[in-house]
């Protein structure tokens, strides 16, 4: 018997039968089975949980080579499942992003920008993509295109905020070949200064093409980087307890090429998440051919418990789709929608196909129920396929009772949590108080999962997610939600568990810590039903198992998982400033606080000094170390 932690009390049996891989003790274990709601002790084998009990109940299975490990008394949970992640698209680029997820200042995330361009090769850029809004800052602001000059003269920078703009430096505008003859595509805007120069600032209005068109024109990964940079990313979805996550496509995700990397990944078993992925026709007006391509070659179900296809979406054709740009109106539906979404749907009925459809407004969702009603009418709907709505910020209590009716789901998302104000600045504070009307849902019996919608908007963190579904506050700690549409802890962790297994259809195995459910479980940093709801979004996993493998490993756990390889390219922003910024959450007492933010300090400070040195800069403090110091900006 390997014992990683004491284990008092437990001794190993040469004789016993089936005997566990994983033994997990001594825990506060929310099994989220009604039936056996607590327990102080599992036990793994081949992937499955064979017991839950207590030390009596998990004894009889700890053979010789069973690891017993001691959770030190901690919460554990079963492992969290995004429900709406682009978890394929977001691997693919994670390496070449610098995070903003979590950073306190502009300040900081400022001088992060320039010490990575800084080291960034030329013909590389520095990317910020999603994560962060200027509401979590100290300054409560964005930041402007002369700060980005300043903090990197000559490297192409690119930032992406939110679903409603882009700023680009002087070097990034060059990069991509913007001047005052580029002409901006529909839905949206190159801002230009007086004499029609582009100035850094694209705009989204209303819809997202050209900040996405804009950021594809950057260079990306090798494929043998991409492996890597993916395995990075799953790894640091670990490092918040995720064991689960359903892929919705996305724009820029192409199959099957951009799939590839996650194939290549779960045919040499190094996946640390199970994928369950959407096919996403990226191409307006071949949307019918892609379909009727992937219907009649593969099915929802197909491949394993690590890497299967669950269906189409969350476009299915492009023209139905409405844009989340809460600082723009809600865009008008084409004509030609209708049609084109009931040809859609009829082909994947007809295929067995099961779907998600994108949808931020009601006035979405009535015309798409419509288009179902259309197709009930000839012949039945949804003829047994699973299918759901991605979004419904401002879904009406109608429209639920419809959703109900047809058999659908829904999967929301903390868009608000990034982009509340903008939502309350245009439509008021009643209708921001029941974006999406979660607790009206989940009284009608609907199934709801949550997600994060991450990485270009929300961050991938599913904490800051869980915080807001209980909390209903934006980032910036600005409420938002109703009392009665605030979530009790245990609803918000079902819905980020079992209600995402049953999503896929793995209801039945995944989702809870009960017998014959996959082993993948969560030893977190604090007690998720005991800390301050505001301290919520800074819990991580110190222990998180997917399918009794130990996958990630920190703090009293350090070094019983295996390490990711060695991040490649070298100058990765991540190699450097990793990806989600810790910070002290807000219980901790202030003298803690300052003695942190001091250490902190004193290290960038030290990287600072350092920096001037080796460019012969004076390091004796002679020059303010900000964006006006020339030493700084040359």
């Amino acid at each position: 018997m390997t014992n990683i932690m004491p284990v008092d009390g437990i001794t190993a049996d040469p004789e016993a039968r089936d005997a566990a891989d994983l033994v997990i003790r001594n825990g506060r274990i929310h099994t989220g089975d009604p039936a056996r709601p607590a327990a102080s002790a599992l036990a793994v084998r081949g992937g499955r949980i064979t017991a839950v009990g207590d030390d009596r109940d998990t004894a009889p299975f700890v053979g010789p080579g069973t690891r017993v490990v001691d959770a030190l008394n901690r919460r554990v949970v079963p492992g969290l499942n995004d429900s709406h992640l682009h978890v394929i698209r977001g691997g693919l680029n994670y390496l070449l992003e610098l995070r903003w997820d979590g950073v306190p200042s502009l300040r900081a995330a400022l001088w992060m920008l320039h010490e990575q361009a800084e080291r960034t090769p030329p013909g590389e850029w520095v990317r910020v993509v999603g994560g962060w809004t200027g509401e979590q800052f100290a300054e409560r602001r964005l930041p402007t295109v002369s700060e980005l000059n300043a903090a990197a003269p000559d490297t192409p920078v690119f930032v992406l905020h939110l679903y409603q703009s882009a700023l680009l430096n002087r070097a990034a505008l060059r990069a991509v070949g913007f001047t005052r003859d580029s002409v901006a595509p529909p839905g949206g805007q190159i801002v230009r200064d007086h004499a029609g120069e582009p100035t850094g600032v694209l705009l989204a209005a209303p819809a997202a093409g050209l900040l996405y068109a804009t950021l594809a024109k950057g260079p990306t990964l090798a494929p043998e980087d991409q492996l890597g940079s993916t395995r990075h990313f799953l790894h640091e979805l670990n490092r918040f307890g995720l064991t689960s996550a359903i892929d919705a496509g996305g724009g820029f995700q192409n199959f099957p090429e951009n799939y590839a990397t996650v194939m290549r990944l779960a045919e040499q078993g190094l996946l640390t998440l199970r994928i369950a992925y959407h096919l996403f026709p990226q191409t307006p007006g071949q949307e019918l051919d892609d379909l009727r391509r992937w219907t009649t070659t593969s099915h929802p179900g197909d491949g394993d418990q690590w890497l299967r296809l669950n269906g189409a979406g969350e476009t299915l054709v492009w023209s139905p789709s409405d844009y989340e740009n809460f600082t723009e109106p809600r865009p008008l539906r084409p004509q030609r929608a209708d049609g084109e979404l009931e040809a859609a749907v009829r082909l994947l009925l007809d295929n067995g196909w099961g779907f998600r459809l994108h949808a931020t407004y009601e006035e979405t969702i009535r015309a798409d129920l419509d288009v179902f009603d259309k197709v009930a009418a000839d012949g039945g709907f949804p003829r047994g396929v699973p299918w759901f709505f991605d979004h419904a910020e401002t879904v009406s209590e109608a429209s639920l009772d419809r959703i109900a009716r047809m058999g659908g789901a829904l999967s929301v998302q903390n868009r608000m949590m990034f982009q509340g104000s903008a939502f309350l600045d245009r439509y008021g504070a009643a209708r921001a108080a029941e974006a999406p009307p979660i607790r009206r849902a989940l009284d009608r019996g609907l199934l709801v999962a949550a997600g994060t919608d991450a990485t270009r908007v929300s961050s991938y963190n599913p904490w800051l997610s869980l915080e807001w579904l209980v909390r209903g506050r934006t980032i910036g700690g600005r409420p938002l939600a109703s009392p009665d549409n605030r979530l009790d802890r245990a609803t918000a962790l079902r819905l980020y568990t079992a209600a995402g297994a049953a999503l896929t259809g793995e209801g039945d195995i995944k989702g809870l810590l009960k017998e014959g459910h996959y082993g993948d479980l969560a030893v977190l940093s604090e007690d998720f039903f005991s800390v301050p709801a505001g301290d919520i979004s800074h819990i991580e996993s110190l222990l998180t198992v997917v399918g009794g493998r130990i996958v990630y490993a920190a703090g009293e756990f350090e070094g019983l998982a295996a390490p990711p390889p060695d991040v490649h390219p070298d100058w990765s922003p991540v190699a450097h400033f990793g990806g989600y910024h810790r910070t002290p959450p807000p219980s901790t007492p202030s003298g803690v606080r300052q003695a942190q933010a001091v250490v902190e300090a004193a290290a960038q400070s030290e990287e600072h000094r350092q920096w001037r040195l080796a460019r012969g800069c004076a390091a004796d403090g002679s020059r303010t170390s900000d964006i006006s110091d020339p030493c700084f900006i040359s």
